[in-house]
């Protein structure tokens, strides 16, 4: 039994080596350039705040850390990008043997997760909705082990309090989670009463509220810049009442499509889809709701207010899927024809990396082709026959300017668009398109 227990964790550990070598690999050796949201991120990390027009500083964060041991090499942040997305699997892993007491059931509970393009194919960008990815799990894990224990332990509160916090500050959409999270704990605790009330469940909240706070005060002087934004990328700014109907019928439909390939193994691993749900199972009330509600909140949502749902908004949202339906069909799984279901599992596993290289291969006109480089050579170039003072700031929308900002070895400062008034500070600056470089 020993021997059989190493051997699914050696499978799972192989597993991840494949997976982080694969998806770090590909898109360093197909790719000319990273990707938008990864130098938009990387062109905050420049100028660190406790927030920036569009989004809370976690991603920035994170990915100024990464620059700073690494540098411009591109790989280094596809392969940040990565050890998010396995850390996740890595919780999703740990949880599941919480849950099941089997590592088999554990094991195909992360595996199913490799058929959702959002563990996989959109990986190499590093962006806000990976950052949420371990933090998502965290939290999960976390209010796992305060729901399942007797004795409620101060540590598993105040982790759980942190690593909401960092959840929140990678994305605002975190908060479906503990909007879940929370009542569940209510359910529970007054309406259920299969537990007591105790203080402790107050110090989530508050290490949540402290992590939160400087990000609060930087939103009170910002004039709550990045939740306008938000509100714009909903489609809110621009209101019809046939949004109440098309924006929740699309992101249904597209959540369904997303998930045809794990439909599809799905069928190949449970051999009969019956089941009875027994609400008082305190295992399938978890698990219900840290995948179904989230996914209600948001659908209702986009219903009540005709909000428009990114589909790259819902990456963390499925984490846990593969868990819910192992543990609902754990008694119908045909291990005879788990071959079946390995064989598929491999063909999606290569099929994505190989899709994401032809399409980065042929298709020319994307941004992972632009020649930031070369721009960035040029413009230093420029820059050093008229002066001799180094590049420290740089002006112009992310993307154009992120650019420089990355690849210029003196690694300017990122401070927004081009602005008379900002140009006033510079001792000398040069301005070429759309971009102003110069030193203050």
């Amino acid at each position: 039994m020993n021997i059989y227990k190493i051997n699914i964790n050696k499978l799972f550990y192989i597993f991840l080596l494949i997976h982080l070598i694969l998806w770090t690999l590909i898109p360093t050796l197909t790719n000319q350039n990273l990707p938008l949201d990864t130098i938009e991120a990387l062109g905050w990390g420049s100028n660190l705040d406790w927030g920036f027009n569009k989004h809370p500083p976690a991603s920035a964060f994170f990915i100024e850390i990464f620059y700073r041991i690494f540098g411009s090499k591109d790989w280094a942040y596809y392969f940040l990008s990565q050890i998010f997305v396995l850390t996740s699997f890595f919780i999703v892993w740990k949880f599941s043997n919480e849950i099941f007491k089997n590592k088999i059931y554990s094991l195909i509970s992360v595996l199913l997760l490799e058929s959702i393009y959002f563990f996989n194919f959109t990986t190499p960008e590093f962006n806000v909705n990976v950052c949420q990815l371990p933090f998502w799990a965290l939290t999960v894990y976390y209010s796992w082990k305060i729901y399942s224990k007797k004795n409620i332990e101060i540590k598993d509160c105040i982790f759980l309090g942190i690593f909401a916090g960092i959840g929140f500050l990678s994305k605002y959409l975190f908060l479906y989670l503990l909007i879940s999270i929370k009542l569940l704990f209510l359910y529970i605790i007054f309406v259920k009463k299969y537990k007591k009330y105790s203080h402790k469940y107050l110090l989530p909240t508050l290490f949540f509220i402290i992590i939160l706070t400087p990000h609060i005060f930087w939103l009170i002087n910002n004039e709550y810049i990045t939740i306008t934004y938000g509100l714009h990328r909903s489609g809110l700014s621009d209101p019809n009442i046939f949004d109440h109907i098309k924006y929740p019928l699309i992101f249904f439909v597209k959540q369904i499509t997303i998930l045809i390939p794990f439909f599809i193994l799905s069928f190949l691993l449970v051999s009969k889809f019956k089941f009875n749900l027994k609400f008082s199972d305190q295992k399938l009330l978890f698990l219900l709701t840290i995948n179904i509600i989230p996914f209600f909140l948001i659908f209702l949502t986009s219903l009540i207010i005709g909000a428009k749902i990114r589909t790259m908004w819902m990456t963390p949202f499925y984490l846990f899927i593969g868990t819910l339906l192992v543990y609902v069909f754990q008694n119908k799984i045909n291990f005879k024809k788990i071959k079946n279901f390995y064989l598929v599992l491999i063909f999606l596993f290569l099929i994505s990396p190989i899709i994401y290289s032809y399409i980065s291969i042929t298709q020319l006109d994307k941004r992972t082709d632009y020649p930031g480089k070369e721009i960035a050579k040029k413009v230093q170039k420029k820059w050093d026959s008229e002066f001799n003072e180094p590049i420290n700031v740089v002006l112009g929308n992310e993307w154009v300017a992120g650019n420089l900002s990355y690849h210029l070895k003196s690694r300017p400062s990122w401070e927004g668009e081009i602005d008379k008034n900002k140009l006033n500070n510079y001792n000398v600056f040069i301005c070429i398109d759309n971009i102003c470089v110069g030193n203050k």
